[in-house]
């Protein structure tokens, strides 16, 4: 093309193109041109019959002539006798070697190929040099002629030759060859040859024509400089280098070719020339094959790129990046989708490599000469033919759009649309040259603009451009012009924007090969202002190229409303004339602009204008024709045909294809048309009442009714939350009833999750509905503001102007309802599941348990969808879930960064969202966000490694400061709405529009007061703060300046919310860590003029990238968030939300799931250290009863568990830094560290003091065990002395027996003649003893047992039978009484009718003449039974402290116990007196405890030191050694008997005790019931309660939990073992007995061995064999005396193993009774382990603590599961009527409560503040799903009544609802609210 930027037929040098006037030849013209050059003789002197000819040109020190010389001989004849010689064929030679000019030589042959020769060493410079010399002799064509050869001294290498050259641009590795400088090897030659006739028969044509540069400068003129592989694809030659395709005809092999007769060069020269149509047609489509393999787009030709592809995050791109061709349509995409429209334009990195010689070129370019003028005037200009032309813009443009799929092409024209681009309207493809109109790509593109008539009257109108009504002006030219047409249209639409590509602008170049017959289409919008250029919106179409040889011109022609012709000269004799003549002649208007005319503008007929341009301005002629399309426009002459053109009417056209008529697109228009034909012709603002019923009006009830379920404030909090639970499901059930609606049908059964084409269609149809509504109401809604802006200033106060005031709200609600699209739908579907999991939560049938599998893939695919219903105010938490939970199958738990953005209404969020990743949240005009919507946004696989998520979620909201709220409304819509918005991002853009700090202010505060919540409820998002359309972000004084002034506010505002939160802090980064230098970022205001027509400000691109790369550089130093995690953050920050106070009521799910974790982790570590000490302990216990030790260190146990403490040490380093929620477990890190510690020292404690009373009996005891010894030497001698008198009558086992037992009777009175029995005790006379003494009559003692109240004195309901009432105590223990008038008048004032009953003290159990004048108060009963329960705990503790095991019973202990629970009843601090009864009836109570403990104690005690029970237990074994001596046995099996029977019970104890440990760390690490936390017990004991049905175990687990667990971990521990796996048991119990049997054997084998091989005796055998077992097994080797005459050591060890299996077959039966004989059984180590936990209960309703540690300040108290407070017996102050409150109900109530017996109230809201037993405790409010307690209530209430005599009436009255509840609802409920 001649001129820049008019896409033409590009000029082709070999003559077919433009002539040189510049008009179009037509096609016989170029016929008879070629005809011609092929008749003129090149050469007549030269021989006509040459099969090639070659020409070499190069250096002459490339080669070396000679006679040997093959191809360059001295004869220079024409033909090479030598070539032909060698094959066959006539080759004529030209030899130009060394020529810098050829201006003295005639060239005229048809050259076939120049063969450059370049020497080796130099070839990088000789071949640029080469290159370039050849093009500027030959002209450009010549380089497709062109083969290299580089020459070298004889055995020298080329391979780094061809490794260099490979480096040019253009450089073809298959016409490349080596040879020697003397180039006298035939072989070398001949395949040189070969590589010729390849070439040859490629290329088309077949040899180079050209004329040499300078024969003829008007034709022959150098061409642009582009690379050689640009010319061979030009040409026709094939470059697999550029396009990546190989040559369209198969290559023959070289010999195959070189052996085929070769035509005489005449014969090949003047074979037939194709058409030049053809030729030219062929060279164009190689030419665009090679523009997409510059563009690397050759691949998406037929693999169409799409949305997915682009709409994600790939690597950070800075404005300094450097682009290169491979790289351009991507970053073209990229740009584009930022909205910065110089994306037309991106500079390309050139990727050339300069070769650099220090040796001169031969060939040079200029003459050398001393004048430095001469340079100045040489005319020739040096072109480097390696560096290639960039691609044209509009190129890239039309390869990407060619390249795309349909759902690319749209965002595409969409963004080009909003850069106020011109768009393609009719695109040729550029292979089959048919048209296309890409009608789907412009359904999202609304354009909004005002009308203007007359002077006043303007009406907006906001229109999908698809169906807008406009006139069109179209303009084409005709011919080749010298003016630029696109340039002259950008001047009529907005002269200060290319809206248009015309040849001026940047980047623009002489090679578009993509434009030629594109039509753009553009439309200016006008403002409504005065210098609007015209009144309303007018369309204009751009025909690109010469419209002469466009065929579809005349489909413009026809739609056009005005045709504007541009001509070079208008005359009858032009080829343009017949097209002007019959355009004249339609009846449509016509503008002919003449170029070289200067001729005014003047109509020559109605409608019809020409102009001529040469010698005027631009803006003239813009002025002019704006005024005639004006004057044709607004003419009423009916003789002018005006017509208006619709987009959407091109689809009718025919001869063009519309990219709409493919199957898949129409499916899903059928589809959505059902739907849009649904909803015709429907008022827009009821069509969500009629087809989306559930999120009406029945939404919004469920919605404010759910909002007051957190705020209750009837007299029974229960019972009106049980109303409105049951309104709840009733609104439900009612949406489940209508959910079926014909357009929700419609639309399920579409395959809306994967019918991309049907959701988009569905949302263009459905906007396209509101969108004249909203456009009509907007309008209306201006019009009345105006009138009451009138009537204001014209200060009218009357009916008028209210009248006009309810107009303007009635349009408002009409704008909100009116608003009608696809996310309304999705809405619909979302309530839909709401409501049916509600009503069948248990279901999986129907659509519905579908639907968030299908969300799920379109939140995948990229589709927003509503997070928070911004109509109702509402996070569909059951949808959300359900939603995320599918995403989390498909995906995996993947982690995400949550974006989320804060701000004013309408200050460009969603816009900024949307050029930052490409999203695509609702930004027209009335469709501002409501509410917030998440889009999911993938990161590119190029980037992922540097972050450590997947994914980012980015979350829109709607604006702060709503126009539609006001007041308090506004207040609490937008701190709700930012509380939520901050605590789900990870991080938050905090939206500033414009500068105003006074602007800021509010919503400064809001945010700050959010950004204070989470600090305060542990959650640490970050921000950066976005000053949007600010005017100079370039200026860093000012930026400064208003970054000082943001700090200052931001610090005020977090004093004024440090107050409202009852928090402290001072400044910002007090609350959140804030850097104000770098995260706060300027943006550049958005448009660049004034809006419709104003393209967006590429300073605003550019700040959005910056920005952009600032949030991925923080993103990529966190750790995100998985989905599963996200989930929970959004269900717990809702949930806290509808209650009053957030921080109060927030409770974090993921938090509490971490804790729990971490706790099952501790109890696994403190396992540990319990398993190995009591591993060490025993080890001690055994060494300590074989006199091995008589004292323990605590250094030396510390030492033995240092291995065992440092290797968890080390787990729990890892744990803590390893677990992927390491950061949220370092708030406890520290705590749990130093736990660990004290559990570990604590466990050292109690081992040592275990260990030191062990040694401390063992002395007690040692007296009598030397008695012991003596008596078992004596006993062994007297029955060998008795065997020795009987040892005939050894066979008869009965008078054996019988002789034995007659002489067992008098050893035992001979041994024990000297020593007194242990007496026996009796504790019941000592007590009345002891009270006797204490002034307690004998006969109280008996009522008090008689009447037996003393047994249950823990359980009762109610003490005050045992107070002493006086009346002066009366008020304060029973508050007001009935007849104060106070209460009366209360109750009668507004807000105060639940004082009496609500605000008074709890008071638990009653009189039995129901006298509450005698009430105890709450806390009055609940100090009775601490004292109970701490006097009980003290004495059984003191008790148990002395020694009664080792040294007996004294009757002081018992008076010591006594003591003790008078003095806890004396020290009581209260001012009741209590009864002598209480005290008695303690006394017993606490007696029956000890009494156990001390019989027990004392039997054992008896056991040890009674001589005469210790012989009576050895009569049997002495009987055995006895009958073993009659036998005549010897010593040794006598001796083997004795061991054993004295081993017998140590391996029994140590087996059962092994056993004991085992089963205790199984049941700990397998068991679920003990696996778990703290909570997880609980759960197990409330199910197993629930199971039973035990009323009685009910109350005691109520109010002692502690033992009852305990009760409850003892029967745990029995089932397991006996019933649920007694084979597990049995097996593990034979194991561990195997073990120590296998021990014992060993232990006898090392003594026997020892002893031979030191040749020892019996002690040294004995000695021996306890030091082995000293650590196992109990064994005191002292006993066997008398043993000095064994010998046979093996005989011994023998005996005594056949002894050990009698032993191992009488134990080999696990029993319960032996079991019990363990040093500890597996329950009470479980009860030790478990146990140790927090107690600490609910100072309202007694629920426990479920804390796993058991002092874990500075944590709060708390349990998931608080009770009703009738559970404990909690009644209505001065009535008998139970209380059924739940206190986490309560704790969100306006009610109050008396924390002591004045009369102080304190709000539930403020319990914390009532003291520090309240302050310690985190009680949530929460809906109280929890059914168990209700059930308990309901199973058992007949059973409280009657427990503590209160009834279940008026306030107090059980909800219907809870009745309904079954047993297995209850235990069901306890597994929710532990999950």
């Amino acid at each position: 093309m001649d001129k820049p930027g008019e896409v033409q037929r590009p000029a082709q040098n070999h003559g077919h193109g433009e002539s040189a006037n510049g008009s179009v030849p037509s096609a016989a013209e170029d016929k008879d041109k070629s005809a011609e050059e092929m008749d003129t003789p090149m050469d007549t002197s030269g021989p006509t019959d040459c099969a090639l000819t070659l020409v070499v040109i190069g250096d002459m020190i490339s080669v070396e002539a000679g006679a040997n010389n093959i191809l360059l001989d001295d004869e220079q004849r024409h033909f090479s006798s030598k070539l032909y010689d060698l094959c066959g064929q006539h080759i004529c030679v030209v030899n130009l070697l060394g020529q810098q000019s050829i201006e003295n030589i005639s060239l005229n042959q048809k050259t076939n190929v120049f063969l450059l020769l370049i020497p080796k060493g130099q070839h990088g410079s000789h071949y640029k040099s080469g290159v370039q010399w050849l093009e500027k002799t030959f002209g450009r064509q010549s380089l497709a002629y062109l083969m290299t050869v580089v020459t070298s001294n004889s055995g020298e290498e080329c391979d780094g030759a061809l490794k260099d050259l490979k480096t040019f641009d253009g450089f073809d590795e298959k016409r490349y060859h080596t040879c020697t400088r003397t180039m006298a090897e035939a072989e070398e030659i001949a395949d040189l040859l070969k590589k010729i006739n390849i070439m040859v028969s490629e290329i088309s044509p077949c040899c180079y024509s050209g004329l040499v540069c300078g024969e003829n400068p008007a034709e022959d003129k150098p061409r642009e400089s582009t690379s050689l592989g640009e010319l061979k694809d030009q040409t026709g030659t094939s470059n697999e280098k550029v396009c990546g395709n190989t040559a369209k005809q198969p290559v023959k092999d070289s010999n195959e070719i070189c052996q085929q007769p070769v035509k005489d060069s005449d014969e090949i020269c003047q074979q037939p020339v194709k058409d030049s149509d053809e030729i030219f047609q062929k060279q164009q489509q190689e030419e665009i094959e090679t523009l997409f393999g510059r563009l690397h787009l050759q691949n998406k030709l037929q693999q169409k790129m799409s949305k997915a592809d682009f709409l994600q995050i790939s690597q950070i791109i800075t404005q300094c990046y450097d682009t290169s061709e491979k790289d351009l349509a991507y970053r073209y995409l990229h740009k584009l989708i930022m909205l910065d429209y110089r994306a037309r334009y991106i500079p390309v990195k050139q990727d050339i490599i300069e070769v650099t010689d220090p040796k001169p070129v031969l060939m040079s370019d200029t003459s050398e000469t001393d004048d430095d003028l001469e340079d100045l005037l040489e005319t020739t200009v040096t072109t480097n033919p390696l560096k290639p032309t960039h691609v044209h813009p509009m190129d890239v443009q039309m390869a990407v759009f060619h390249c795309s799929d349909s759902f690319l092409r749209q965002l595409m024209i969409t963004k080009l649309s909003q850069c106020q681009y011109a768009l393609p309207l009719l695109v040729p493809d550029p292979f089959t040259r048919k048209t296309e109109c890409p009608l789907w790509a412009f359904r999202q593109i609304t354009k909004t603009w005002k009308v203007t008539k007359g002077d006043s009257n303007i009406t907006m109108k906001s229109i999908p451009i698809y169906k807008a009504e406009t006139p069109m002006v179209s303009f084409f030219r005709l011919g080749s012009l010298s003016v630029s047409k696109s340039e002259l249209m950008n001047s009529l639409i907005n002269d200060r924007h290319s809206t248009f590509f015309h040849r001026n602008c940047a980047g623009s170049t002489k090679s578009c090969y993509l434009m030629d017959g594109v039509t753009e289409i553009a439309w200016y919008c006008p403002a409504g202002k005065p210098n609007d250029a015209f009144n309303d919106c007018i369309a204009f179409c751009n025909l690109h190229g010469d419209a002469l040889m466009i065929e579809k011109r005349d489909i413009l022609i026809e739609k056009s409303s005005i045709n504007v012709v541009l001509v070079p000269k208008l005359q009858k004799n032009d080829k343009s004339w017949p097209i002007t003549a019959a355009l004249f002649k339609m009846k449509k208007p016509l503008i002919c602009l003449i170029v070289d005319d200067a001729c005014d503008a003047v109509q020559i007929k109605k409608g019809k204008y020409k102009m001529g341009l040469k010698k005027r301005s631009q803006s003239d002629v813009s002025g002019e024709l704006k005024r005639i399309i004006k004057e044709v426009l607004s003419s009423d002459d009916p003789s002018i045909l005006k017509t208006s053109f619709q987009l959407e009417t091109m689809a009718e056209v025919s001869g063009i294809k519309v990219d709409e008529s493919n199957r898949e697109c129409q499916n899903g228009k059928i589809s959505a048309t059902k739907i849009a034909n649904l909803l015709q012709d429907k008022d827009v603002s009821t069509i969500k009442d009629e087809f989306l019923p559930c999120q009406g009006e029945l939404l919004h009830k469920w919605c404010q009714i759910n909002k007051d379920l957190y705020h209750l404030k009837g007299q029974s909090i229960e019972k009106e939350k049980s109303i409105k639970e049951r309104q709840l499901m009733e609104l439900r059930q009612e949406q489940c009833a209508v959910s079926c609606s014909e357009l929700i049908k419609l639309f399920t059964e579409s395959h809306w999750s994967k019918d991309e084409y049907f959701l988009k269609w569905t949302q263009i149809l459905t906007d396209a509905l509101s969108t004249d509504d909203i456009s009509s109401i907007l309008q209306n809604y201006d019009n009345t503001w105006s009138e009451v802006l009138a009537l204001k200033n014209k200060h009218v106060k009357s009916d008028v102007l209210e009248a006009k005031k309810a107009e303007l709200e009635c349009l408002s609600k009409k704008l909100q309802s009116a608003t009608f699209g696809l996310e309304h739908i999705f809405r619909e579907i979302g309530q839909i599941y709401e409501a049916q999991k509600t009503c069948h939560p248990n279901s999986r049938r129907g659509n519905w348990s579908k639907y968030p599998k299908l969300a799920a893939d379109l939140l995948i695919s990229g589709q927003p969808l509503e997070l928070l219903d911004g109509d109702a105010g509402h996070v569909p938490l059951k949808w959300i879930s359900g939603l995320l939970e599918e995403v989390i199958k498909k995906l995996g738990d993947q982690k995400v960064f949550v974006l989320s953005v804060l701000g004013v209404q309408s200050s460009g969020k969603s816009t900024m969202l949307n050029a930052m990743f490409g999203l695509q949240f609702a930004v027209s005009s009335g469709r501002c966000t409501k509410g917030a919507f998440m889009q999911l946004v993938k990161l590119s696989a190029e980037i992922k490694k540097g972050f450590k998520f997947d994914y980012i979620l980015v979350v829109d909201t709607e604006g702060l400061r709503a126009l539609e709220l006001g007041g308090n409304t506004s207040l609490h819509h937008d701190n709700e709405l930012a509380t939520f918005v901050v605590g789900v991002g990870n991080m938050t853009l905090i939206n500033i529009f414009g500068e105003n700090p006074a602007e800021m202010q509010d919503v400064l505060q809001i945010v700050v007061q959010a950004f204070m919540r989470m600090k305060r409820v542990k959650l640490t998002p970050s921000c950066v703060f976005v000053h949007q359309n600010v005017t100079d972000v370039a200026a860093a004084e000012k930026n400064m300046d208003g970054k000082r002034r943001l700090q200052e506010k931001l610090d005020e505002m977090t004093k004024l919310a440090a107050k409202e939160e009852d928090c402290e802090a001072e400044c910002f980064s007090d609350v959140i860590e804030f850097d104000v230098q770098t995260d706060v970022k300027y943006l550049a205001q958005l448009w660049e003029g004034s809006p419709p027509m104003a393209p967006p400000n590429p300073g605003y691109s550019e700040s959005i990238q910056e920005l952009k790369n600032v949030i991925l550089s923080k993103a990529s130093k966190s750790d995100g968030i998985s989905l599963s995690q996200l989930n929970s953050n959004i269900q717990d920050l809702w949930m806290a939300l509808l209650n009053e106070n957030f921080v109060f009521s927030f409770k974090n799910t993921l938090e509490i799931a971490v804790y729990r974790k971490l706790e099952v982790q501790y109890g696994n570590w403190t396992w540990a250290i319990r398993s190995n000490m009591l591993a060490i302990e025993n080890q001690l216990y055994n060494r300590i009863e074989n006199g091995d030790h008589n004292k323990i260190e605590t250094s030396y146990l510390n030492q033995e568990t240092d291995t065992t403490f440092e290797d968890i040490k080390t787990k729990m380093i890892r744990y803590f830094e390893d677990e992927k929620e390491k950061e949220m477990l370092v708030q406890w890190r520290g705590r749990f560290e130093s736990k660990f510690k004290e559990f570990r020292d604590e466990q050292v404690k109690v081992v040592k003091r275990k260990l030191d009373e062990i040694i401390e009996q063992k002395n007690a005891r040692k007296k009598m065990d030397d008695k012991k010894t003596v008596f078992e030497t004596k006993l062994l001698l007297k029955s060998k002395e008795l065997a020795q008198q009987l040892k005939d009558k050894a066979k008869d086992e009965k008078e054996l027996l019988k002789e034995f037992s007659s002489v067992w009777k008098t050893w035992v009175t001979e041994l024990t003649r000297n020593t007194e029995p242990v007496a026996d005790i009796n504790l019941e006379e000592d007590l009345s003893t002891i009270l006797r003494e204490l002034g307690v009559e004998e006969k109280h003692i008996d009522e008090s047992k008689t009447r037996g109240r003393y047994k249950n004195i823990s359980k009762m309901g109610n003490y005050k039978d045992y107070i002493i009432f006086h009346k002066k105590h009366l008020h304060e223990s029973s508050g007001q009484p009935e007849n104060d008038e106070r209460k009366n008048k209360d109750t009668d004032k507004p807000g105060n009718a639940v004082f009496t009953f609500f605000k008074g003290i709890f008071n638990i159990g009653s009189s039995k003449n129901q006298n509450s004048d005698s009430d105890l108060s709450y806390q009055k009963q609940e100090q009775i039974r601490e004292l109970i329960t701490k006097a009980t705990e003290m004495s059984l503790n003191a008790i148990k402290k002395n020694p009664v095991a080792t040294r007996g019973y004294q009757a002081t202990y018992l008076q010591e116990m006594i003591q003790l629970v008078i003095e806890n009843v004396e020290k009581s601090e209260w001012k009741y007196s209590l009864k002598r009864e209480f005290t008695i009836d303690l006394i017993l109570y606490v007696f029956d405890f000890a009494k156990k403990w001390l019989l027990e104690s004392q039997e054992k005690f008896k056991k040890n030191n009674d001589a005469l029970i210790y012989l009576e237990n050895k009569k049997e074994e002495y009987y055995n050694v006895f009958k073993i001596f009659c036998q005549g046995s010897s010593s040794a099996v006598v001796l083997a008997e004795l061991i054993c029977e004295k081993l017998k019970t140590a391996i029994v104890e140590v087996a059962y005790t092994k056993t004991a440990i085992a089963l205790a760390g199984e049941m700990k690490c397998n068991f679920p019931t003990f696996s778990g936390t703290r909570l997880d017990l609980e759960k197990h004991l409330l199910k197993s309660l629930a199971e039973k049905e035990d009323f009685e175990r009910f109350i005691e687990y109520i109010h002692y939990p502690k033992n009852q667990s305990e009760a409850f971990i003892k029967a745990e521990v029995q089932g397991y073992i006996f019933k649920n796996h007694s084979d597990k048991v049995e097996n593990t119990f034979k194991k561990h007995l195997e073990d120590v049997h296998a021990l014992v054997s060993q232990a006898l084998f090392t003594a026997s061995k020892k002893v031979q091989t030191h040749h020892g005796n019996t002690n040294m055998w004995l000695n021996e064999l306890s030091s082995v077992l000293k650590d196992e097994l109990r064994f005191d080797s002292s006993s066997f005396q008398n043993f000095d005459d064994i010998n046979d050591f093996d005989f011994l060890m023998k005996e005594a193993d056949k002894k050990l299996e009698s032993v191992k077959k009488q134990t080999s039966s696990f029993s319960l009774d032996e079991m019990n004989k363990a040093r500890k059984t597996p329950e009470e180590i479980l009860v030790e382990h478990l146990c140790k936990c927090c107690w600490v209960k609910c100072p309202f309703c007694y629920a426990v603590c479920t804390n796993t540690v058991e002092d874990h300040s500075p944590d709060d108290h708390n349990v998931p599961f608080h009770r009703s407070s009738a559970v404990n017996g909690t009644h209505y102050r001065n009535t008998d009527i139970f209380s059924i409150e739940f206190c986490t109900s309560e704790v969100a109530s306006n009610h109050s409560f008396y924390p002591d017996s004045s009369d102080r109230t304190i709000p539930y809201k403020l319990y914390r503040t009532a003291g520090p037993e309240y302050a310690s405790w985190r009680i949530t409010p929460d809906e109280s799903k929890l059914s168990y307690w209700k059930w308990f209530v309901c199973r058992f209430k007949e059973d409280l009544v009657k427990h503590y005599e209160y009834r279940f009436d008026k306030y107090g009255e059980i909800p219907q609802d809870w009745f309904k509840i079954s047993k297995e609802e209850a235990i069901k409920s306890l597994e929710e609210m532990c999950q």
